[in-house]
């Protein structure tokens, strides 16, 4: 019996052998020839759709320009490539290697398996047309108010695996004070076990970029990897621990990232998310009405680490002159002001010489005398008849408030109330303020008014920028695509995939809790490249077997009926299943990992991923159900019609 069936098999292999007939080799180029005309021109312009999809990035400038371009140059020359190769190297290459017998492919399971599935479905998405657009149209609109409840925020937190804490103390803090309070801080820091080393510095360095005054403290936080932390503890639960504990009479709190925040003081000027500038002529009315602000702001779901930029609070050693008083003693203002600026500004005695630099040498009172006003009320005077005399008999010395440090911009003072935005996104916080402060805005002092700045102006301009964008993404996609088909008709219906790719990306966007920002519009603005590919590749075949139902019965109303044009719009879906369904599942399995990935800039490829791959998902559903649906109604329009009319017009069935 074995040797039996054994031989039935040589048996056959032989005769399968001996019945393949060898191919031409002039027949097997005009075949490669014939099949890459047909394909290539669609997968080259699919290309071209990706690449000039994505240039609009280019047109974001400022901190979102610089993050994206990388992003952009990438991806456009690799792309452009791969267009070229599409055309020259391809077809060589199926030349080299594509010969011998070939399978049919039923003759694949894969494909066998794709088929018997997709067959039935596609069976009934034709018989119940309105029913299928219906659930399509009713997904979209689901989409529409999901979209719009989405929050908003200019870019994703990246979270740079450290952490800057940045308390403000009252102006007047001296430094000893200061430093004991930096003491205390770091000991309270170091003791969460999640923390690896501390740094902190109050003051501002010996350099003119940075102006931090004594009130302000940078303290960075370095933290352990996350595998060592406790269980269940997220980088916000341990914020709100740290700040819980470091909650210091006369020290407001605030949180965020180095980077971060040297990235906001640079681009803005404000070293918190968002900060209220208010603008006017008088300092004392500006810290007033900053003060209100901030009563307005408290209470504010999201708001955290508020508080308004010291305007008065500074202390000042007053030294007045009594003009009456200097004549008795034969002195002059001069005379009072040399004398006080060699003690407390300090006398310039020579300049030392290190090699190219040189410094100049002052002597002046120790600070333990400075800082005594009943010593500097004594500091002697000398006059030519009545011999020294204590400061205080030619002038009055006293301790006044003033403006520890006076800001300007655009030629106007300036006061700030700072805060940060956690629990809640960005859009929203900042809206639901500015409704609370249009009241009082209204009731400004005249030459008095807000201007909203911080991460909320590089939101308002990014979303201006985008809103120039879109509408130009989709018009060159409408534009690449009719030269491709050479048919305004075919180009709309194509386009027509890219609102029902934006259900996948909005769905996924709530399903993964990510704010709306640049990093998930450049994720779309790639998504809809991608969801006009497969369309291409579907609209390639249902134009084949068209051409082929022409071949057979004539380009004429009268020899096709509407159930030999469904037949072969179905067989046209159903042929090369396999190279569409692979053309999706090529961009999830390159996408989807990038979901589960953690680490230092994770954060800012999530937003980027999530609307694509969940785009590509619906798009590739809507292409292979919905597509052949509107291809078929739009080829049978007319079909109806009886007459002179209906035998003068031939059946649009294929492209020009």
């Amino acid at each position: 019996m074995k040797t039996n069936w054994l031989k039935n098999i040589f048996r056959k292999k032989d005769k399968e052998k001996d019945s393949y007939v060898k191919i031409p080799e002039d027949i097997r180029m005009k075949i490669i020839e014939k099949s890459s005309l047909q394909v290539s021109r669609g997968v080259f312009f699919s290309t071209v759709i990706i690449v000039v999809s994505f240039l609009p990035v280019f047109m974001l400038t400022g901190q979102e320009g610089k993050l994206f371009h990388p992003l952009a140059f990438t991806k456009t020359f690799i792309l452009i490539v791969d267009a070229i190769l599409v055309l020259t190297l391809a077809p060589v290459l199926i030349s080299f290697f594509m010969k011998g017998k070939f399978k049919d492919d039923n003759k694949n399971p894969i494909n066998r398996g794709l088929e018997r599935v997709y067959e039935p479905i596609i069976r009934w998405c034709m018989e119940w047309k309105k029913t299928t657009l219906g659930i399509n149209i009713l997904a979209l609109l689901i989409s529409i108010p999901l979209i719009m409840n989405l929050g908003r925020e200019f870019m994703p937190p990246l979270d740079e695996g450290s952490l800057l804490f940045m308390p403000v103390t009252l102006p007047d803090i001296s430094n000893s004070e200061a430093k004991r309070l930096l003491q205390v801080q770091d000991k309270i820091i170091k003791g969460v076990p999640e923390v690896d080393h501390v740094l902190g510095k109050a003051g501002r360095a010996n350099t003119a970029t940075d102006n931090s005054p004594i009130s302000m403290i940078e303290t960075i936080i370095l933290l352990k990897p996350q595998d060592e932390w406790r269980d269940g503890l997220t980088k916000d639960d341990l914020i709100n621990e740290l700040n819980a504990k470091l909650q210091i009479p006369g020290v407001t709190n605030g949180w965020t990232m180095p980077i971060s925040n040297r990235i906001n003081m640079l681009s803005t000027g404000i070293r918190t998310d968002v900060g209220v500038k208010v603008y006017g002529q008088n300092l004392d009315s500006i810290a007033v009405l900053s003060e209100k602000i901030k009563k307005e702001l408290t209470g504010i779901e999201g708001i955290k680490d508020m508080y308004v930029e010291p305007i008065t609070g500074g202390k000042y050693v007053d030294i007045e002159v009594k003009r009456e008083e200097i004549g008795r003693y034969g002195l002059s203002v001069d005379d009072v002001n040399a004398v006080v600026e060699s003690a407390l500004g300090g006398m310039k005695l020579t300049t030392t010489v290190e090699g190219r630099q040189r410094f100049s040498v002052n002597a002046r009172y120790g600070q333990d005398f400075r800082n005594n006003l009943e010593s500097l009320r004594r500091l002697p005077m000398q006059t030519m008849e009545f011999g020294s005399i204590p400061l205080s008999a030619v002038a009055d010395v006293r301790l006044t408030e003033g403006p520890p440090m006076i800001n300007s911009e655009n030629a106007m003072l300036r006061g700030t109330v700072l805060f940060n935005v956690r629990d809640r996104d960005l859009g929203s916080t900042v809206e639901e303020a500015q409704k609370k402060l249009n009241s009082m805005v209204t009731k400004m002092p005249k030459g008095y008014f807000v201007e909203w700045s911080g991460q909320y102006e590089n939101l308002i301009r990014g979303e201006q920028t985008l809103k120039m964008i879109m509408p130009l993404v989709l018009i060159v996609i409408f534009l690449s695509m009719y030269f491709a088909f050479n048919s305004y008709r075919e180009a709309f219906f194509n386009l027509i995939s890219i609102p029902f790719a934006l259900i996948g990306g909005v769905f996924m966007i709530s399903i993964w809790g990510v704010n709306l920002s640049v990093a998930v519009a450049v994720g779309f603005i790639a998504l809809f490249g991608l969801a006009v590919e497969t369309g291409i590749v579907m609209v390639i075949y249902l134009n084949d077997a068209m051409i082929q139902l022409i071949a057979k019965n004539g380009n004429s109303r009268e020899t096709i009926t509407n159930e030999e044009l469904r037949e072969y719009v179905i067989n046209g879906a159903a042929k090369r299943l396999r190279p569409k369904i692979m053309t999706v599942c090529v961009t999830l399995f390159g996408l989807v990992p990038i979901l589960w990935s953690h680490g230092v800039g994770s954060d800012m490829m999530k937003p980027i991923v999530l609307p694509m791959v969940g785009g590509v998902f619906t798009s590739a559903i809507h292409i292979l159900l919905v597509t052949p649906v509107i291809f078929y109604m739009q080829k049978r329009v007319g079909t109806e019609q009886t007459g002179e009319n209906r035998r003068a017009r031939r059946f649009p069935l294929i492209l020009k």
